[in-house]
């Protein structure tokens, strides 16, 4: 038990430092905690860590889920839908079927492990992805499309590996009762989900008790995977239908309280657990590599590059198909006549990621009769590959291609953002001449002069010729700002080393400053 505890607080280690380096270097930190696993997995002498698949889906993949569907704009998924469902479901499917033939084709395996194989590295992971795109500020359609993309598309690849695994070991197929089977698990976790956020909603909405609420939060996703997934339904769209469901009834059932104290906390666990899971990928390559020492490393390497080829070339071929399709079927401007930079940048967001490596390792090693589970060892080795060449040539080359095609932001957001926000302050200026005459004078008219002067400051913003001003503006205005904070901050402490305040009134001043110096964080992430 201590080995174990000591191996994951060096992991924790190596996750920080390496994120601290990401930072710097301005890489997004899974593509270099995978290639900084494989390093530490060539020092000799430090402790073997292999990824127990188990722990994958049952401890990491929920808490992952989650709070990424909480923090989707529902309304913006519905919206995408269609693209959304053409990605996660058409393209993971496509996917399977044609890394089955080529694979076929190319190593011999035979057509069941072939749709293993395709079912494996079928989906991507979006994390490395909308990382990039939110940094570098990409369209808020394009954010929505590839995180929407990455709430769905591990329940059909997952169901769709059951069913191929299932072949294997039983030696027969049924797409008419594969297909029954993938409707009700599909809708059955959709059903669940619902019903897990419901009475979430409900404990939620009659608690006022911040760390009571918080725990209940991080025990949801697991409320609503596990048994679904022991019934037979999808975990992972039982997770994202609470999510989602959450998400969209939380700021009306959760205090403020709640909802400070939660982010960070789950801005935490994202953080750790992803930079575990992307480090232990790193760690795995020794093992998939002896497994295959008899076979010519030439040959595997050729394997390796057509199969990854393949999976990143079915995607830029779909996406630019299903751009086509949108075009006929539906009636939206930018679907009408579509921007072929922001279909590229789609297509080019294909990393693959820690559920393709889990579902791999997790492929039984004999069959029933107890012969060995087919090209079993070349499944792994193949799906390790398909991993690091999307995660290291996709990931690393994204930023540029982003800014060589000059896709940018639209400036949606902060239209949306500065409308909300004069439309809530002018509501509140109107109840304050409401109660003109019932409250006392000097506290009407310091709120009122409050009011007005952010209105004023709103109306200035909407008048701007371009999004890239208001930012100008506001990026000049944040920078002020956070100067003043630290003179008040270094106010505060100055009064407290000399005895004027006690360390309880420093820590309520710093709280409101932490909290102003938070939303400058929070805007320019």
């Amino acid at each position: 038990m201590a080995h174990v505890i000591e191996t994951v607080l060096g992991l924790m280690v190596a996750v920080a430092t390496v994120a601290v380096l990401a930072r710097r270097l301005q890489v997004p930190y899974p593509i270099l905690l995978v290639i900084g696993g494989f390093g530490l997995a060539l020092i000799p002498g430090l402790p073997r860590v292999r990824l127990n698949p188990d722990w994958v889906f049952l401890f990491f993949l929920p808490p992952l889920l989650y709070p990424a569907a909480l923090f989707t704009s529902w309304r913006d998924f519905r919206a995408d839908l269609p693209s959304i469902s053409l990605l996660a479901v058409g393209l993971v499917l496509f996917t399977t079927v044609v890394i089955a033939w080529v694979a076929h084709a190319l190593t011999g395996m035979s057509w069941a492990a072939g749709f293993v194989l395709g079912a494996i590295v079928s989906p991507p992971d979006a994390l490395a992805a909308t990382q990039i795109a939110h940094r570098l500020r990409l369209p808020r359609r394009i954010v929505t499309i590839l995180e929407g993309e990455s709430l769905v598309n591990d329940a059909t690849a997952l169901v769709t590996y059951r069913f191929a695994v299932a072949a294997v070991l039983s030696g027969s197929f049924s797409l008419a009762s594969a297909s029954g089977r993938f409707l009700v698990a599909g809708a059955g976790g959709v059903l669940f989900g619902l019903l897990v956020g419901w009475l979430a909603g409900k404990i939620q909405a009659r608690l006022d008790d911040p760390p009571v609420q918080v725990t209940i939060s991080l025990l949801t996703p697991f409320a609503a995977y596990l048994p679904a997934d022991r019934l037979g339904l999808s975990g992972v769209l039982a997770v994202v239908t609470t999510g989602l469901y959450l998400g969209w009834r939380a700021p009306e059932i959760v205090n403020a309280r709640m909802r400070l104290q939660s982010f960070p906390v789950w801005g935490m666990v994202e953080f750790l657990l992803n930079g575990l899971i992307f480090i232990l990928i790193g760690l795995q390559l020794p093992e998939v590599v002896r497994n295959l020492a008899g076979q010519s490393k030439s040959e595997l390497a050729w394997h390796a590059l057509a199969i990854s080829a393949a999976v990143i070339a079915v995607r830029m071929a779909w996406v630019f198909s299903a751009s086509g399709l949108r075009r006929i079927f539906c009636k939206s401007p930018e679907d009408k006549h579509p921007d072929w930079r922001r279909v590229a940048i789609v297509g080019w967001t294909g990393m693959r990621g820690v559920v393709s490596l889990a579902a791999a390792m997790a492929l039984p090693e004999r069959l029933p009769g107890g012969s060995p589970f087919p090209a079993r060892d070349l499944i792994l080795f193949l799906t390790f590959s398909v991993i690091f060449a999307t995660l290291v040539l996709q990931g690393l080359s994204l930023p540029a291609i982003i800014r060589a095609l000059k896709v940018e932001d639209d400036g949606e957001s902060e239209r949306e953002e500065r409308e909300a926000r004069l439309k809530a302050n002018e509501a509140a200026l109107a109840r304050l001449n409401e109660l003109d005459g019932s409250a006392e004078p000097s506290a009407l008219d310091r709120l009122r002069a409050e009011y007005e002067d952010r209105i004023r400051q709103l109306q200035v913003f909407e008048t701007e010729d371009s999004p890239t001003t208001v930012r100008d503006h506001k990026r000049v205005y944040d920078v002020l700002l956070e100067e003043l904070l630290k003179v008040e901050r270094r106010t505060i402490l100055r009064l407290r080393n000399e005895r004027v305040i006690n360390d309880a009134v420093l820590r309520r001043i710093q709280r409101d400053l932490d909290l102003a110096e938070g939303r400058l964080k929070r805007d320019t992430d």
